[in-house]
Parts: structure tokens; C-alpha cells; sequence
């Protein structure tokens, strides 16, 4: 898996060089970056601009690439141990995507669940979070109905953002809890709605539809995590 940028570089040559099989340098680098990337023992290449271009698909690759190991999801079996998630149901961007991972590993979500996806491009979410990914723990489910029937058999308190939903209610921070957030697009399926024990929104102070769902995510994440009395 190619990733690339420096801020990617930086968060996993810090927290998980183990995982660099090399890193690929198209310009000339901070002495001490270089420095620390060999002192890792990590073998280092010289890309022309043309080579850095393809590898990054024509993104800006700042210069900086690396190839890590393959990503790979937790086997579903291991949801229930958790007790905080949010699951994406059929969110196909991958930079909300990452924003969500991103927001979800700073505030205190326990694991994330992905649905609705054939196929998860893990390299867009690497990029996208920066770095994120590989310190929160990540699922993938092709069912959400099934998904949702798991949870709540195991005692989770399940919620779903909808433009009709509530305010957060009380205690939820204390309970094991399931956010489930739908697309900008097609929202939840109301079939799973009708499967919560709460629709909850985010009450606007101007007449709005709603936010982008990276954002909204941040705001009912920190909801869960951090109980306002």
C-alpha cells in the first residue's frame, strides 16, 4: 500500500514504523527526518517526478511516499468487547470517511464498524485521516440490520443520526453505546431507524439542513463521550 504526504510520513514513522516496508523521497528532506527514518532502519529510494506523480495518482505527494503493509480490518467477532462505536452506513467518501476516524480516535470512540461497501479503498483512508486509521480499530460488516441485531442483543444502546431525531439523551456516556451515521445523501434506511432506541440530530441556531456528516459526527461523538450535565 502507497501512501504519501508528510504529515502520513510523520504520524507513522512516529507511531508505527514497523509497518514502512520503504519510503520513496522525489525531493531533497529535513535532515533530521532523514536522519530518524534511516536510523529506523527503513531502506530509503529516490523517485524522479514523473515516478512520485504515478505513484500518488497525481495527488500532491509533497515530495514524500512510503509503502506500508497492507491494511487489514479486525474480524467483526471482536465488536462486541467494545463499548463505544460508531458505525458508517453507506458513506463512500473517503475524505468524511477519514475525517470521522480522525475525530472518532481524538474523542474517545472505542472501534469503528464500516457497512454498505463492496470494496474500501484503505489507502484513500490512510491519506484521509492522517494516520488515524491504524490507532483505531476498524471493522467491516456487510450487513447493518444484522449488524444492529448483534448490538443490541449484546446490551448496546443504539443511536442514529436523523434530521427528525432529539437531543443526546442523559447517561449515554455510561452505556455501551453504537452511533450509527448514514450517508449526506440517502441518510440511515428507515427500516434501521425504525431498529434504534434513539434518533438523535443537532439543533441549528439558523435555518440549515444539516452538516457535512465529518462534522456532524465530531459534534455527537463528543456528545457520547463527553456528557454535558
Amino acid at each position: 500500500m502507497i501512501v504519501y504526504g508528510k504529515q502520513v510520513l510523520n504520524y507513522v514513522l512516529e507511531k508505527h514504523p514497523s509497518l514502512i516496508k520503504r519510503v520513496m523521497l522525489a525531493k531533497e528532506v529535513d535532515k533530521k527526518l532523514f536522519s530518524t527514518i534511516t536510523k529506523k532502519g527503513i531502506r530509503v529510494e529516490r523517485l524522479d517526478e514523473k515516478k512520485a506523480q504515478a505513484l500518488s495518482r497525481g495527488n500532491n505527494h509533497q515530495g514524500m511516499l512510503a509503502e506500508l503493509e497492507p491494511f487489514e480490518p479486525l474480524p467483526a467477532d471482536n465488536l462486541k468487547r467494545y463499548n463505544r462505536l460508531i458505525v458508517l452506513c453507506g458513506i463512500t467518501d473517503m475524505g468524511n470517511i477519514g475525517a470521522i476516524m480522525r475525530s472518532a480516535f481524538a474523542l474517545g470512540i472505542d472501534a469503528m464498524v464500516i457497512t454498505g461497501l463492496n470494496q474500501v479503498n484503505w489507502q484513500g483512508a490512510v491519506k484521509s485521516s492522517s494516520g488515524a486509521i491504524f490507532d483505531l480499530p476498524i471493522m467491516v460488516v456487510k450487513n447493518v440490520f444484522d449488524l444492529h441485531n448483534d448490538l443490541a442483543t449484546a446490551g448496546f444502546t443504539t443511536l442514529g443520526a436523523t434530521l427528525e431525531g432529539s437531543d443526546m439523551p442523559q447517561g449515554i456516556s455510561g452505556k455501551k453505546t453504537a452511533l450509527f451515521l448514514g450517508s449526506e445523501g440517502e441518510g440511515l434506511p428507515a427500516r434501521l431507524i425504525k431498529k434504534l432506541d434513539h434518533q438523535v440530530t443537532i439543533r441549528m441556531h439558523h435555518a440549515f439542513d444539516s452538516l457535512n456528516v465529518g462534522s456532524a459526527a465530531a459534534i455527537l461523538i463528543d456528545r457520547i463521550t463527553h456528557e454535558r450535565i
